[in-house]
């Protein structure tokens, strides 16, 4: 089978499984998910959409989000989209039901469900429906941050070989042109998230990078081009949709076309000039400067925090709060030194999951789950360990976390120890992350630091989970076939007509 026909029967597996067209309100995806808006959850059947073969795991949040792993989303979402606007317009074949297929380690995905299931009721607070509207602001980005960054890598490694030299600067100028505009487009996608209009948000954002701020003057300093960066951008958005609404509710319509569109940039505009882009450009600074002294100064103790709590950061929501900082970040110094610690989460998580694989010899269910789950973690996509796996089991939940504090704790030693490790992008992470890194003290030497973190936090989320991830009870009753008895002895004959009442 094609690529092509690959992903267009991946996709004509899910819309019926999902409800069908009908129940489709909205289509997007991510950097691995393919994010549905619904109308009925109910509709939904989970487990045997949990079951195919693509299907690397479902979180269910504001969007439903199926997991397909990066690449394969990118190609399968606009065949789900024909085939949803194929289906509504009756234009196109019905879409067949492949029937239920084998579902692994059915106990721990369903608990997995309940989990995802509190999770997401944890997660409806005014707070955190904020931050997920941040995100919302920033993901759509990051495919671009990951292409420019990967260019920006090339011409650096380029440059330093001394090969090329009349290709470098226009690969300098694909890399850094999104970066330079960056503004412009969290603009844009602030205006739409907050239910203004997009264009003028994006006109609005437009002034933080215009060349001719330099001429303006704001608490007895000139501006700088590019000053407050993405946060002055979307706090100038935001005041420019708040500016828009506003209008909207008190000028006549016969004149809405003239006036809204005017007030909205020149207030939201002016504003920006004499207040949002200096009070950004310090917030900018003092995050910068925040990262560099925590790494500098905390070292292990911090890279131990940081890699050791983010898993429970993303399990609670608040995982978002840092993707405007790692922009921030990048747009500051070239690359962001936090990302590369965090990663080292999903490393202890991959360690924890090649130990259950090995302390669970018997429960061919759970071994089977770890063994598809397990290569999508090396690449950074964790949420089928988390939720298959690690998560429904508890204890090997924290020591997975475990592995993930060593991993960090190396890191962020070696960062204090001078050798600095950042990420041109977000979005990646475990073995994705590698074609993005960057740092002070050339390519190789992050490199080399990067990846005998991942090796510690390997080790460590391995050895934490082995010894400390399992009581004895807990072995008992999982090390077992899924149709053996936890006390070893055969199942009881079954009562075939009762079976069938």
């Amino acid at each position: 089978m094609s690529e092509e026909n690959k992903h267009h029967a991946t996709a004509a597996a899910l819309l019926p499984l999902v409800g069908g067209a009908d129940n489709v309100t909205s289509v997007a995806h991510c950097m691995t998910r393919l994010r549905l808006g619904l109308r009925d959850r109910s509709l939904v059947q989970n487990e045997r959409l949990k079951a195919l073969p693509a299907v690397l795991g479902v979180v269910e949040d504001d969007t439903y989000q199926i997991v397909l792993g990066p690449g394969t989303v990118a190609r399968v979402t606009p065949e789900f989209e024909s085939l949803v606007e194929a289906e509504r317009s009756g234009t196109g074949p019905a879409v067949p039901d492949r029937g239920a297929g084998p579902v692994t380690a059915e106990g721990l995905a369903a608990q997995g469900a309940a989990l995802r299931t509190e999770r997401k009721a944890r997660n409806a607070t005014p707070f955190k429906l904020f931050l997920r509207r941040i995100a919302n602001i920033f993901v759509p980005l990051i495919p671009a941050l990951i292409g420019c960054g990967i260019i920006a890598g090339l011409n650096g490694l380029l440059v330093n070989l001394h090969w090329l030299p009349g290709v470098t600067p226009a690969l300098t100028a694909i890399a850094s042109g999104f970066m330079a505009l960056i503004a412009v487009f969290v603009g844009f996608n602030t205006a739409k998230e907050f239910g203004g209009t997009p264009i003028l948000g994006g006109a609005v954002a437009s002034v933080v990078v215009h060349a001719g701020v330099a001429d303006v003057e704001a608490f007895g300093r000139h501006l700088s081009p590019g000053q407050g960066g993405v946060l002055g951008a979307l706090g100038a958005a935001w005041l420019g949709v708040y500016v828009e609404k506003w209008c909207r509710r008190r000028v006549p319509e016969s004149v809405d076309v003239l006036v809204t569109p005017t007030a909205t940039v020149l207030v939201a505009g002016l504003a920006t000039l004499f207040g949002l882009m200096f009070l950004a450009g310090e917030v900018s600074a003092w995050i910068g400067d925040a990262a560099d002294w925590l790494l500098t100064h905390g070292g292990a103790g911090a890279g131990f925090l940081l890699g050791g709590l983010f898993l429970p950061l993303v399990m609670l929501g608040l995982h978002q709060a840092l993707i405007p900082i790692h922009t921030t970040l990048i747009e500051g110094a070239g690359f962001t030194v936090l990302l590369p610690v965090l990663a080292m989460a999903g490393a202890g998580q991959v360690g924890a999951a090649i130990a259950i694989y090995v302390r669970l010899p018997h429960n061919t269910s759970i071994r089977a789950t770890v063994k598809s789950a397990l290569w999508p973690g090396f690449l950074g996509v964790g949420e089928p360990l988390i939720y298959g796996v690690s998560l429904p089991l508890g204890r090997p939940f924290i020591t997975a976390c475990t592995g993930g504090a060593f991993g960090g704790a190396f890191v962020g030693l070696l960062n204090q120890l001078g050798t600095d490790v950042g990420s041109t992008a977000i979005g990646p992470s475990g073995w994705a992350l590698f074609p993005l890194l960057d740092g002070g003290h050339g390519l190789a030497r992050t490199v080399a630091v990067y990846a005998a973190g991942l090796l510690v936090g390997y080790v460590a989320g391995f050895v934490a989970t082995y010894f400390f991830g399992f009581t004895k009870t807990m072995l008992a009753e999982l090390d077992t076939a899924p149709d053996t008895p936890a006390d070893g002895q055969r199942p009881a004959p079954v009562d075939r007509v009762t079976e069938k009442v």
